[in-house]
């Protein structure tokens, strides 16, 4: 492609509308690191590439009412072909990041259209506001996997296919998540009994993954509903402490609630904790939600999934599969659409 046969949209373009915990230091270069983070737009034209740091990682494509696809930012190439060949009328585009991006940091510079197209419009997005807190079954770990797999792979996993995803969808929901693969409300995965430090209450106010750097303006994006799937980790050997656990969930409570005072906050479980650790986290949340309401807090719920049996295969490092996510899409929505009279 010459430079005389496209049309560069830069990223800080008003017509691009963005959802996600997005670093917007350089508005030409937004920068991010939790999956699930969307880029919306309609653009003019027969083409479209996207312009990425190199080796950004992966991302899934909408386009008009083609089935989503898969695209690549890799170390070779910066430009990546969305679509070519399509015909020349406006087209409805997004662009949700799928992967883990704390190594990758990757950043979106813009599009590359044909010569003398653009940008139509911002395409509306949906009313209803979704945030996911989570560990790695909210970001897709392995979930594309076939078992057997040793290790994380960037490829096999993808946050538009899981349970979280696919629930904001059905609902016709907008969807924030802020997910790390190990992570715990106190303790992460194999860590320290007494908890350690960089837990999500200590990731949760910061825009990129860490704890330090550019606080998270939570003015920004509001929801109407917050779901935290945490507990998994904290409750992996070689051990943990109930009380610990219950403290920590008081306080993120207190956290959520003071960030989003007329949020619904629903506290999942599962699918892949059983017998003591299960019984342990469901007391931890339920003491924390008593203590929530005696401070007079009444919309904290729990959900807890199905356990996962393994009869719907597992993913990598026996993480819920793409099919088991589809269940529990199936049931989260159905237990929300009930408790947010969403219909």
């Amino acid at each position: 492609m010459t430079a005389q046969s496209y049309q560069f949209i830069k990223a800080d373009d008003p017509n691009f509308s963005y959802v996600g915990r997005i670093s917007f230091a350089d508005p030409q270069a937004p920068t991010f690191t939790y999956p699930g983070v969307q880029i919306h737009t309609v653009f003019d034209g027969t083409s479209a590439r996207m312009v990425t740091k190199l080796n950004s990682g992966y991302f899934m494509v909408e386009l008009d009412n083609q089935e989503p696809y898969k695209i690549h930012s890799s170390e070779e190439d910066s430009v990546v072909v969305i679509a070519e060949g399509l015909k020349d009328r406006e087209h409805r585009l997004t662009l949700t990041y799928i992967n883990e991006g704390m190594f990758l940091r990757p950043v979106f510079y813009g599009l590359m259209l044909d010569k003398g197209k653009g940008l139509v419009r911002r395409p509306e997005l949906p009313q209803r506001k979704i945030e996911f807190i989570g560990n790695s079954i909210t970001c897709g770990y392995g979930i594309e996997g076939d078992g057997t797999e040793k290790k994380f792979l960037y490829e096999t996993e993808n946050q538009y296919y899981t349970y979280a995803a696919l629930t904001a969808r059905e609902l016709q929901a907008q969807c924030l998540v802020v997910a790390r693969s190990g992570i715990g409300i106190y303790r992460n995965c194999n860590g320290r009994r007494r908890g350690d430090a960089k837990n999500m209450q200590a990731l949760y106010p910061y825009t990129l993954f860490g704890t330090e750097g550019e606080l998270w303006d939570f003015k920004r994006y509001t929801p109407d509903l917050v779901c935290v799937n945490l507990g998994t980790n904290d409750s992996t050997l070689p051990g943990y402490e109930v009380t610990l656990l219950t403290s920590a969930y008081k306080r993120f409570l207190k956290t959520l609630r003071q960030k989003y005072p007329k949020a619904t906050i629903v506290l999942l479980t599962g699918p892949i904790v059983k017998r003591k650790r299960l019984t342990d986290i469901r007391q931890a949340q339920q003491e924390a939600i008593r203590d929530a309401k005696a401070r007079g807090d009444h919309k904290i719920y729990t959900f807890e999934f199905t356990p996962d049996d393994g009869s719907l295969g597992y993913g990598t490092h026996r993480h819920p599969s793409l099919e088991r996510n589809k269940v529990m899409a199936e049931e989260l929505t159905a237990y929300l659409r009930k408790l947010m009279n969403w219909n």
